[in-house]
């Protein structure tokens, strides 16, 4: 299974428990469809880069996190379909880390633990 990254900007709310509940389904679809989680991230919330609209609204800020796993290309397929129609969702990105095993275990632990992009920003959720 390739071990991929995803940054997903979500829309801010004062009250984290809307962006715990959609880390927490993401999470779930990916281990119900045989997946890894290996890591997560937040990012905290930023002002983003420019006023982006999603579902009809305009947002000004939002909560950054990244997630690493492990999954089968059908699967991603599917958690596209859930993050285009989560209203929580402003934008999102995944990244192909590694596509064989030996990709992976030797760039893997390399990629994760040594972001070097993500700087001091990153903390656990």
């Amino acid at each position: 299974m390739p071990l991929y990254q995803m940054l997903c900007v979500s829309a801010h709310n004062p009250n984290y428990k809307h962006i715990k509940q959609l880390v927490t389904q993401t999470c779930t679809h990916l281990l119900d469809n045989g997946a890894v989680v290996r890591k997560i991230d937040s990012w905290g919330t930023l002002v983003l880069p420019q006023r982006m609209k999603r579902h009809g609204l305009y947002h000004s800020l939002g909560d950054y996190w990244t997630l690493h796993f492990d999954t089968s290309p059908r699967t991603l397929q599917s958690l596209n379909k859930i993050m285009r129609q989560d209203p929580l969702v402003i934008r999102w990105s995944v990244l192909k880390l590694g596509s064989k095993v030996e990709d992976v275990a030797a760039q893997g632990r390399k990629a994760i633990e040594g972001e070097e992009w993500a700087g001091s920003r990153s903390s656990s959720i």
